[in-house]
């Protein structure tokens, strides 16, 4: 149950009922974006439950793991990475949800636009109010350590749903059905359609590249692999597939009631023109976005903070830190650019891809998923390396990010750009297995010739 409904706090926020909504935008047909959808869960669902396996056998979270594969000091260069990318992320989430509080706001406290006229750091004062208090909530949340974050997440991601389900019930009743964009044909084909779809399907999938390699930090509290497991089959591909369905009906009951595809649910609320309406969805769309904010967002750069500085910090200071650093990426400078989103998105995926594909090649075929966990935390253990590096794992990654970057330099390989994360896990792992492998050999071939030389 709890997994279950972690995802659902996850996947039900305003940043993916957009995403969804967006495919419409592009050209597609209803049944071609619900396709994009379920190809992109289906390799995420795939992808999280075989890097999910160590984390809930050992026990440990990912800034540990990932140390079998580059170890001891080389596995914090994947760690700050994945930190940088969950904290970016999460102020691109914790803007959107400023955004519901400001919605609140403006529909209790008269003259609340008027503050816009005052500027602060670039925003309007009314912005900067709703920003404030909402990083706020994210530090309440997880000021009591993972225990909150559990029992928050068991009731946020079902109250979305049932928001959901009023607007679906709304869009049909206005629509008199399902609504234009069901009988809308699509206006891509060929091969216009399966570019977009593999830029749309690598997308949806970078949208969660992070929590692909920080799995572990959640499924180490699994009781067994069958709880994570069925947990996460229910919460991630079938919530997350509902919910596009419920936001592509939404907004195809706007083209009938506003004459305009309203694809921000912020902005379809205040339409109501309803104090009470709005104040419920407002609300609910906050918890929505708080849920995934603090499950994705906070608790993998907490992890990774303390991995980082084990002496001074804590699971709580550690995620105080990462809200506070959240705002240094100013996100209402740029949010609203949508094509700045999807480039950002495509290169998380390009680059934490090859990573992902060098944990399961390590689990899975070097390791043959047999750790030793008490090398995570020797120096002298195998999981040393040269001094701290394993180089091979190194070098894998950077043929793994060359490959999943180079369409960006070579025109005629523009396609490969658009599989960047698929390209990354692929080569990235590819590579680390031979690269493994060949030195394995190595060190078998060597006693073996120092023992003929010696008997000769």
């Amino acid at each position: 149950m709890n997994f279950t409904t972690v995802w659902m706090g996850m996947v039900h926020n305003i940043v993916a009922y957009e995403t969804a909504a967006s495919l419409l935008s592009l050209g597609m047909s209803v049944w071609q974006a619900l396709l994009t959808v379920i190809v992109a869960n289906a390799v995420l669902i795939v992808a999280m439950c075989l890097n999910s396996v160590a984390g809930a056998r050992y026990g440990l979270p990912f800034p540990v793991l990932v140390r079998a594969a580059f170890g001891h000091k080389g596995a914090q260069i994947p760690v700050f990475v994945r930190a940088f990318v969950a904290i970016f992320w999460f102020s691109i989430q914790a803007y959107a949800g400023s955004e519901a509080v400001g919605a609140v706001f403006g529909a209790l406290i008269p003259g609340w636009a008027s503050l816009g006229h005052y500027h602060i750091i670039g925003m309007g004062l009314n912005t900067a109010i709703a920003v404030a208090l909402f990083w706020l909530l994210h530090i309440w949340v997880v000021s009591h350590g993972i225990n909150r974050v559990k029992y928050f997440e068991l009731w946020a991601g079902p109250l979305v749903i049932v928001l959901g389900l009023c607007l679906v019930v709304w869009s049909i009743t206005v629509a008199h059905g399902f609504g234009p964009a069901f009988t809308q044909p699509s206006k891509l084909h060929g091969v216009a359609f399966w570019q977009a779809f593999g830029l749309s399907v690598t997308g949806l999938v970078g949208t969660w590249s992070t929590l692909v390699l920080n799995i572990p930090d959640l499924t180490r509290f699994s009781r067994s692999q069958k709880d994570q497991i069925v947990g996460q089959a229910i919460g991630l591909p079938g919530t997350a597939i509902l919910f596009s369905v419920m936001s592509i009906v939404i907004t195809s009951g706007t083209l009938i009631a506003f004459g305009t595809a309203v694809t921000d649910p912020v902005q379809l609320l205040g339409k109501f023109n309803n104090s009470i309406v709005l104040m419920f969805g407002a609300f609910a769309l906050l918890i929505a976005t708080l849920s995934v904010n603090v499950a994705a967002n906070v608790v993998s750069p907490a992890y990774d903070l303390v991995n980082l500085f084990p002496k001074k910090l804590n699971f709580v200071r550690a995620g105080v830190i990462s809200v506070v650093i959240g705002l240094c990426f100013a996100p209402w400078l740029w949010y609203d650019n949508g094509g700045v989103i999807f480039s950002v998105l495509n290169a998380i995926g390009g680059g934490l891809g090859p990573v992902a594909g060098i944990m399961l090649a390590d689990f899975f075929m070097i390791k043959r998923r047999k750790y030793d966990v008490l090398s995570f935390y020797r120096s002298d253990s195998e999981y040393r390396y040269t001094n701290g590096w394993n180089l091979r794992a190194i070098g894998a990654l950077v043929i793994g990010l060359i490959a999943a970057f180079i369409g960006l330099v070579v025109p005629v390989l523009s396609i490969l750009y658009t599989y960047s994360w698929f390209i990354g896990v692929i080569v990235g792992g590819v590579a680390y297995v031979l690269l493994m492998r060949s030195s394995m050999s190595v060190e078998a071939i060597e006693p073996v010739a120092v023992g003929m030389f010696e008997e000769n």
